[in-house]
């Protein structure tokens, strides 16, 4: 029986969530109702009872599948465009200028195509690609042609201050405006560790944005995770030569969200 009116025999069954449809108006309205795309989700869990040829042949191919994706990005023309390395070398020997030691990933990876960041030569500034991420309410916005001079309070105005903020983020992010900014925090990890010794420095909000950046490994650009003080709890954090902890359920649960999604 279709799983979407109830009425009628099914004729069909979606890929991804297996539902049974009767028809064409049946299957529109279980795409809208479950946000299904209706393609299989080729890396779904399939339990060891249940695996079979067909699912060890649908594993091989995207693997395969991959393999010629990775090939063909090793192959782009940018890869080796002569022009894109000067550029990348540039912006990595101003950010060492800087006392930043800036790390690029090769073509192909999310954080590289993403990047906007560039270097005013006559200003002798910076203009950062920035990613914030509030952990506790699933949000993350991303910034593009942020000056280096700008402060870090400056930059999360438009997010969490209860005057200046749009109405709709500070709608999202009600309780970090709820909060006295005192009790905000501004985290970045620190980049070169084993996964099982992940340590966040914090940032001054007082400061420019690259005050806080001189001394620290920056692969792409910065990604800054704004935690409260209030949910401080077990999370070792290092900054200005002591211990500080931070609650780390807010992160982790974070990233949950991001793989559940």
């Amino acid at each position: 029986i279709c799983e979407t009116c109830s009425k009628e025999e099914a004729k069909y069954r979606c890929p991804r969530c297996m539902k049974y449809s009767c028809s064409l108006l049946c299957v529109k309205k279980h795409k809208l109702a479950l946000s299904c795309n209706g393609v299989r989700d080729k890396t779904a869990f399939v339990s060891v009872n249940e695996f079979t040829d067909l699912n060890l042949l649908s594993d091989y191919r995207f693997l395969e599948d991959v393999g010629r994706t990775a090939d063909a990005a090793a192959r782009h023309c940018i890869v080796h465009s002569p022009a894109t390395k000067r550029l990348l070398y540039f912006l990595r020997n101003k950010a060492r200028g800087c006392n930043i030691e800036l790390k690029t990933l090769p073509v192909g990876f999310t954080k590289r195509k993403e990047n906007s960041t560039t270097f005013n030569s006559m200003e002798n500034k910076f203009y950062w690609h920035l990613k914030l991420i509030f952990p506790h309410c699933h949000a993350e916005y991303t910034l593009k042609g942020v000056p280096d001079d700008k402060t870090l309070a400056d930059i999360l105005k438009p997010y969490i201050d209860p005057v200046e903020s749009d109405p709709v983020v500070c709608q999202r992010l009600k309780i970090y405006t709820a909060s006295p900014q005192s009790d905000v925090r501004i985290l970045m990890k620190i980049e070169n560790r084993s996964r099982n010794s992940v340590r966040y420095n914090e940032l001054d909000a007082s400061r420019s944005l690259l005050d806080n950046l001189k001394g620290k490994v920056i692969i792409e650009y910065p990604t800054l995770f704004v935690v409260l003080k209030t949910l401080k709890n077990d999370m070792v954090v290092l900054g200005q030569g002591e211990h500080i902890f931070i609650s780390c359920y807010v992160i982790l649960g974070y990233f949950s969200y991001i793989n559940s999604s």
